[in-house]
């Protein structure tokens, strides 16, 4: 077991690091929730970059629920162990998550450089196949995508033994 520094030695002041570790989770689980349902609800928005922006609104997810909780225990029942595989799994989740966040913001300002300084080109390079990949790493999103994939790999392989409907 490993034993975390504590945010504050008072009482008080622990209750008062739950609530505002509490605020900040739920303002992130809400504004991250509200970015996934307009996105995935709004077929307008079913463009490239807002596609990214919804993957990166889960990875956010994803790395506020990695260690959040556990510093919100840690303050409200005074404690301040933590186990050698819970310290663990949170590095290597918040290493992993903030890696593909990276990457995902790599690809994001490749797809607004493209989008400004190659408008022409914008459709061909960054069409709906820029958003093939990343549903691997996604199946909800994949699901919800599920029909343009068909449709482009029906373009791509017209003798395909899947038809459209």
């Amino acid at each position: 077991e490993f034993l975390l520094l504590a945010l504050a030695d008072t009482r008080q002041l622990q209750l008062l690091h739950f609530w505002l570790l509490l605020g900040i989770y739920l303002a992130a689980l809400l504004g991250n929730g509200l970015i996934s349902t307009a996105v995935a609800c709004d077929h307008r928005l079913h463009t490239p970059m807002y596609f990214f922006l919804l993957n990166l609104a889960l990875l956010d997810l994803g790395c506020i629920s990695t260690t959040l909780p556990k510093a919100m225990a840690n303050a409200l029942w005074h404690t301040r162990a933590i186990s050698y595989a819970g310290c663990a799994a949170q590095v290597f989740f918040l290493l992993f998550l903030f890696g593909a966040e990276y990457s995902l913001l790599t690809l994001m300002s490749y797809d607004r450089y493209v989008a400004i300084c190659k408008p022409l080109h914008y459709g061909t390079l960054l069409g709906s196949r820029a958003c093939v990949v990343p549903p691997t790493l996604n199946p909800i999103i994949y699901s919800m995508r599920k029909k343009e994939i068909k449709h482009a790999l029906s373009k791509l392989l017209p003798h395909a033994l899947f038809r459209i409907q």
